[in-house]
């Protein structure tokens, strides 16, 4: 009972404190980390110990398989180079080089040890950097760079760590530890591999929705299990399979599956990665205590603790610098980003946030381990420090560098062009289904009409003219009321007892996920008010490329609805002759009418804020 009622404790203030943080906008996990810090010290407060296998697994596979799931394959392989140098090659620099400066301070200290420290602190955490990253809104590939080397660099320093406590009794030659790491990479990528083919084996056979995602709650805990017991990397094994089914899951999920694991897996990291940041607070009053029975002074213990922390953050800065060059090439012109690679170099090195891994894996050193104290408390120390210290300063940092993060503009005009792009793919099929069969009930044109509107809906998003309601604003106003209304009508036949309840649910469910979808477009509308951000990009097209510059002029109105009596929703202008016509959302559609009867490929936007262009044959924006 104790237990059951320490659990709900801890969830109630991970859960309190959280809302708190979000509501004032400081980042959750340096909240978590300052309460649990104090709370280790109110009387009454049980003293608990992070037990390296509650850790390593039973909070590390699912907090590692919730990131992998989730991020983009593409993307990874993308960034593999700066993803390889930062998890492997940063973790061996930093290794080498605190068990350098620890060794300097405490020369007593052997030298296994000192490396066993230096593995101990060398990995970021897996959900600190991306965590704050992403509530700050750093760049995209920032965010997966620090992503994809959360994910590996623990594999790297606990094979490192593994080799130095074996190390504390004899000696190890470095071939050994080269071999260690191959073999533990090596086999966790095979186990991992293995997880994913068996896996999707089986969900090739599965339909049931909450059968695919029980099996999803097990993979992680499987492939880590499987990969330890055949002394390979448990960690590279879970996040092999976590990249690999993320793939492929629009292949081998239905769409109920793939809403249910997504919705599952957001809630579990949404509490693991809380919890975990709260218990590393409450380990503050205990390891204090223990350091205070050490021989050594606590004057040289606090600079051993300071220096290794100095040398955790120079270490760092100094191997992302070094390698700037193959970590983040300057931007692509053709693509439009600006250089910037000094400040995003300058962030990915001060984004070196420790977590639970560190406090996890010093625990893994034999309690009989001279000098273990030391150790224990350096490791909190670091984790404390980057944690408080770089944790609440990047956001300053993030802000004076000018450093923008993703720009909502440009993801909405991304997003209508890709619906744009799957439209036309799904209508050419269309076309071929409706020509093998009859269609006395013209569902083609059903069809073709719900496809336009959701296109429409994604393009007015991009609208900016202030006091005008969109035709999908307005939509989504009324719809939002109709649902409602529906709902409490809904609620009253429930309330007689004269529908099943089965059915009941069913079609709250329904309605559920129309509301849902309103209003995930309203919170990205509400991003959109916020920016003014232009673009220019070709993506290979020569149209986009060769098409003249215009200044739209100063009076714009579409003239063919002026003459017709009509209202349009958004004009844009040719590039070729500069006509003005409504966009396809208006009654009229005239800047498409113009394009065919035409053929300019080009026209712009020329709503207040945008100038993005649109190729009418390729269908591509620029």
């Amino acid at each position: 009972m104790e237990i059951a009622l320490l659990l709900v404790a801890i969830a109630v203030v991970v859960l309190t404190v959280t809302a708190l943080s979000e509501r004032v906008e400081i980042p959750a996990p340096l909240t978590l980390v300052v309460v649990g810090v104090a709370a280790s010290y109110v009387p009454g407060v049980p003293e608990l110990h992070l037990e390296p296998e509650v850790v390593l697994l039973g909070l590390l596979p699912p907090l590692l398989y919730s990131a992998a799931v989730t991020t983009s394959l593409v993307d990874f392989n993308a960034n593999r180079r700066p993803i390889l140098l930062l998890s492997v090659g940063l973790v061996a620099f930093t290794t080498v080089g605190v068990a350098a400066v620890v060794r300097l301070v405490i020369p007593e200290i052997s030298w296994p040890l000192a490396l066993a420290i230096g593995a101990v602190v060398a990995p970021p955490d897996a959900v600190a950097a991306t965590a704050i990253g992403r509530r700050i809104g750093l760049p995209r590939r920032v965010v997966t760079i620090l992503e994809g080397e959360s994910l590996l660099n623990d594999a790297s320093a606990l094979v490192a760590l593994r080799t130095a406590i074996a190390a504390l009794g004899t000696t190890v030659a470095a071939w050994e530890v080269g071999l260690d790491f191959a073999v533990a990479a090596g086999g966790g990528a095979a186990v991992g591999g293995l997880t994913f083919v068996v896996v999707g084996f089986i969900r090739k056979k599965v339909t049931d929705p909450l059968l695919d995602t029980a099996i999803s709650l097990v993979v992680p805990f499987a492939s880590y299990i499987l990969a330890e017991e055949v002394h390979a990397s448990g960690v590279v094994a879970v996040v092999t399979a976590g990249l690999l089914l993320g793939h492929v899951a629009p292949v081998l999920q239905s769409a109920q599956s793939r809403i249910a694991e997504r919705t599952n897996w957001r809630t579990i990291a949404y509490v693991l990665e809380n919890t975990v940041f709260l218990l590393i607070g409450l380990q503050a009053d205990w390891l204090l205590g223990e350091v205070g029975e050490s021989e050594f002074p606590a004057a040289r213990i606090a600079t051993a603790c300071a220096a290794a922390f100095a040398a955790c953050v120079v270490l760092r800065l100094v191997w992302v610098f070094a390698a700037s060059g193959l970590l983040l090439r300057r931007a692509d012109a053709a693509r439009g980003e600006e250089p910037m690679l000094w400040r995003s170099s300058f962030l990915i090195g001060w984004a070196g946030m420790r977590g639970v891994v560190t406090l996890a894996a010093a625990f893994t050193v034999p309690e009989d381990t001279p000098h273990r104290e030391v150790l224990l408390i350096i490791a909190f120390t670091v984790v404390a420090g980057t944690l408080l210290g770089q944790g609440t300063t990047l956001p300053l940092l993030a802000r004076r560098l000018h450093v923008a993060g993703p720009d909502p503009h440009d993801d909405a005009l991304a997003r209508a062009t890709l619906l744009q792009q799957a439209a036309k793919a799904g209508l050419h099929r269309l076309d071929e289904l409706a020509a093998d069969c009859d269609d006395p009930h013209d569902v083609r044109s059903l069809i073709v009409q719900r496809i336009e509107q959701r296109n429409f809906a994604a393009w007015e998003r991009l609208g900016t003219t202030e006091g005008q309601e969109s035709p999908s604003d307005l939509y989504a106003r009324w719809r939002g009321d109709m649902i409602e209304a529906e709902r409490r009508r809904v609620l009253e036949i429930r309330s007689t007892g004269s529908v099943p309840s089965e059915i009941v649910s069913e079609v709250l469910a329904m309605l559920d996920v129309e509301e849902s979808m309103l209003d995930a477009a309203e919170e990205a509308r509400a991003d959109l008010r916020t920016t003014d951000r232009r673009m220019q990009r070709t993506d290979g097209c020569e149209h986009l490329a060769t098409a003249p510059f215009r200044d739209p002029p100063e009076e714009l109105a579409c003239a063919t609805c002026l003459a017709e009596g009509t209202r349009w929703v958004a004009l844009r202008m040719c590039l070729s002759c500069g006509e003005v016509g409504c966009c396809d959302s208006s009654p009229g559609r005239h800047a498409t009418a113009h394009f065919r009867a035409t053929q300019h490929a080009v026209m712009r936007s020329v709503e207040p804020g945008e100038d993005w262009r649109w190729c009418y044959v390729h269908h591509q924006t620029g």
